[in-house]
């Protein structure tokens, strides 16, 4: 999902914590250190990484400026690869009936059969292309706040432990409560009020 998309999906986070000085500096430290690796024609089956916000299949991070302003702007990117189950079914079969062949046995055992089905997905994701899914990010880091152009619970899931990881900074999602009691201009009487909310059923 990204932000010049016709239509967009947004989390919004509180970013907890100080960022190291120089901000600048430390932000692009992280974001080279933990640019997605490419995993075409390797075995990997899955790859979670930053990206340029105008070129998510780049991570010249030198050549391609991620602050505006006070807001930094890069995306994430999660390459996946999915084999459909009836072709490791096909190829599983293929590779036992060689082997039983080969050692001229009716049976292989438990290991065997484990052995054979890790070289089956290894061979194919050497083969396959992965699937590239890309989400940008809009980061303020004066105000603390930042936006996620995406409300699937995996990216958000990916996107806080790789932040967490990149930055050494906690991401808070906000909802109305957090909201409530962590950016409102509330006094700490209200917010303990706040705290004190429960749930309201509208249906019996």
């Amino acid at each position: 999902m990204g932000i010049l998309s016709s239509s967009v999906s947004i989390t919004q986070y509180c970013v907890e914590g100080k960022i190291s000085e120089p901000i600048l500096e430390t932000v692009a430290t992280g974001l080279k250190k933990h640019s997605i690796e490419e995993i075409d024609n390797e075995s990997s089956d899955k790859s979670i990484g930053w990206t340029c916000f105008n070129n998510p299949f780049s991570t010249d991070f030198n050549q391609t400026p991620f602050l505006i302003g006070t807001y930094f702007v890069f995306s994430m990117r999660i390459d996946k690869k999915t084999i459909p189950s009836k072709i490791i079914k096909k190829y599983y079969s293929l590779e036992m009936k060689k082997r039983l062949e080969k050692n001229g046995r009716e049976f292989l055992s438990k290991t065997e059969k484990k052995e054979i089905k890790d070289h089956v997905l290894h061979v194919l994701n050497l083969r396959i292309p992965a699937t590239p899914n890309i989400y940008d990010l809009i980061w303020n880091y004066e105000s603390r706040t930042l936006w996620f152009f995406s409300n699937l619970k995996g990216a958000n899931e990916e996107l806080e432990t790789l932040f967490n990881r990149s930055f050494k900074l906690k991401l808070i999602r906000l909802f109305p409560y957090s909201m409530a009691t962590l950016t409102s201009p509330l006094s700490n009487v209200e917010k303990d009020a706040v705290s004190q909310f429960t749930p309201t059923r509208f249906t019996e």
